[in-house]
């Protein structure tokens, strides 16, 4: 390469935002365009470039095969070959359009699952669906700083309530400006207070003390607390706060300072005890089946499991059990969601998108009910909570009840909060107790916050809504997330949670993190015994 090539090329990166090392010179003059190489930088927010790390992005290479011999086209993920007369390193995902059924997956974890408690099958049974909540229409916002106001202030209001009305504080909370008022009163263990308030500011000293502030709608004041010497690795001292999350705190004042600190003896969580089930008649037991991110349009949609998975609705004994089919979030990949998204693409139309997973969605069997939510790659504002799929998007389905994300409704009198789960994120990167493999670790921590997405100017974008409708003010029977693609199902305090599964194979993005997502688990549950069935596709 001529210096003056080399001098353009390195304009181009340096425009970019990319710093680039001597190490990944020759990678870089290999390249017969840059753009994707700046294209992976951006998404996966790599600024510094050397030999490894061009090597790294340029994996990030889909393409499509074409196998003259059987006619048959088939999508697949491929990383750099060792050299350049080698085909690509990769895996075939799924061949598209295929014209045999599958055979009916053999992979099941069940939980006391069985046909005989079924007395009629779902086609039998009427629909019974009732929306206790969903934002859609009832967005009042207007973006202005007293909505924001108003939004913490209806946070504090609800949570501390549920705190007064069912016993979670030792005694009855003081605000903060009447503590501060008299802190000199309240210095000694024998004037303890407690209040209640927001945390934010949240830190570690080097002696390992945590310290944090909590703000009323008076005034803030700072505190500190020692973690107990038999901690639980759970106990908020040592897990961590959320940013805005309603806790109370018992204490007193530090004496002899001119700005004295509040000295933590016991941090207090939103009430969350034994929670006892509803449960569907025993004459009308049908099942659900939950599922999110779908993500149709991704060259990593896989294709042939999702015939595998329609092959057994409409032929295995269990699938008659099933009357609602709940998708939370994420039905397509959408476009510009991230830099350079439609090069992993098949469909770059978004309305093509939505069109093409309808047509998927209408080779279930007749009797089931789709209940669909929105998530952060669908057409509908990043804020949440989250509005419905437009009218022109819903026009081409047919039995699908459209839901804002979350969603607090119940089906045969089972109370079930659906939620996408973006705030995971934010769970992710506070809590110590929290990581991408465990995402029940966030789902029961939103659990016991009684909130869906505390932190504020955080990982999720969030709404100022005049009256906080992300507090959990019923807790519900089933608790449903998504968004990272991982799968459990597991019981909270008498809540049943299921993290969905996803049907997208490992991005590009998620083999740079090392993180191997589970696809193709759907979750079935019945919905009078509670047992549960994954049956796995993959």
């Amino acid at each position: 390469m001529s210096s003056s090539d080399w001098q353009l090329r390195h304009k181009e990166l340096t425009e970019a935002g990319l710093i680039v090392q001597t190490s990944a010179l020759p990678k870089i003059e290999k390249l017969q365009s840059l753009i994707p190489l700046i294209e992976a930088a951006n998404s996966s927010g790599v600024r510094l470039l050397d030999g490894n790390t061009v090597e790294e992005l340029m994996s990030i290479v889909s393409h499509e095969i074409d196998d003259s011999s059987n006619g048959k086209k088939y999508l697949s993920q491929s990383t750099l070959s060792k050299s350049k007369s080698e085909p690509p390193i990769g895996r075939i995902l799924a061949p598209v359009g295929s014209t045999t059924p599958p055979p009916l997956p053999i992979s099941r974890h069940s939980s006391g699952f069985s046909r005989e408690d079924f007395p009629l099958e779902a086609k039998e049974i009427d629909s019974d669906i009732s929306i206790h909540f969903d934002i859609t229409g009832n967005s009042s916002t207007e973006g202005k700083i007293t909505d924001m106001q108003s939004c913490f202030r209806s946070r504090l209001s609800q949570i501390r309530e549920m705190m007064l009305s069912n016993g979670a504080l030792p005694r009855r909370p003081i605000s903060n400006s009447e503590a501060w008022k008299n802190r000199r009163r309240y210095n000694s263990r024998d004037f303890e207070i407690t209040i209640v308030g927001l945390a934010s500011e949240v830190n570690w000293t080097r002696n390992g003390y945590m310290r944090f502030v909590l703000e009323d709608e008076s005034t803030q004041i700072s505190c500190m607390i020692k973690p107990p010497s038999d901690a639980h690795p759970l106990h908020p001292s040592l897990d961590g706060l959320m940013d805005d999350e309603i806790i109370g705190v018992t204490g007193r004042f530090s004496s002899g300072e001119r700005d004295p600190i509040f000295w933590v003896d016991d941090i207090h969580k939103p009430p969350l005890t034994s929670h006892s089930k509803s449960q569907s008649g025993e004459d009308f037991a049908v099942s659900a089946a939950f599922l999110s991110d779908v993500h149709f349009g991704s060259k990593t949609f896989l294709h042939a499991q999702w015939e595998k998975m329609i092959y057994w609705f409409n032929n295995d004994p269990l699938a008659r059990t099933v009357k609602y089919f709940v998708l939370s979030g994420d039905g397509v990949d959408g476009v510009g969601i991230y830099p350079g998204q439609d090069r992993h693409l098949t469909i770059k139309d978004l309305f093509k998108q939505y069109g093409e997973l309808a047509r998927l969605l209408e080779d279930l069997p007749e009797w089931v009910d789709v209940v669909m939510l929105p998530g952060n790659h669908d057409a509908v504002r990043p804020a949440e909570p989250q509005p419905a799929l437009d009218p022109e998007v819903q026009q081409d389905y047919s039995n699908t009840v459209f839901v804002g994300n979350p969603c607090d409704f119940s089906l045969h009198g089972v109370r079930i909060l659906s939620y996408h789960g973006k705030s995971i994120d934010d769970f992710v990167a506070t809590l110590r107790s929290v990581s991408y493999s465990k995402p029940e670790m966030a789902m029961r921590a939103m659990l016991e916050r009684r909130h869906l997405a505390p932190s504020w100017g955080g990982k999720t974008p969030l709404s100022p809504e005049p009256e906080d409708r992300l507090v959990i003010p019923v807790v519900p029977d089933i608790f449903v997330t998504g968004h990272v693609h991982g799968h459990y199902v597991g019981d909270h305090k008498g809540t049943l949670m299921i993290h969905s599964s996803t049907w997208q194979d490992q991005t590009d993005f998620q083999r740079m993190l090392g993180f191997k997502p589970k696809p193709c688990i759907l979750t079935i549950v019945n919905l009078h015994t509670y047992a549960t069935e994954s049956v796995h596709f993959a």
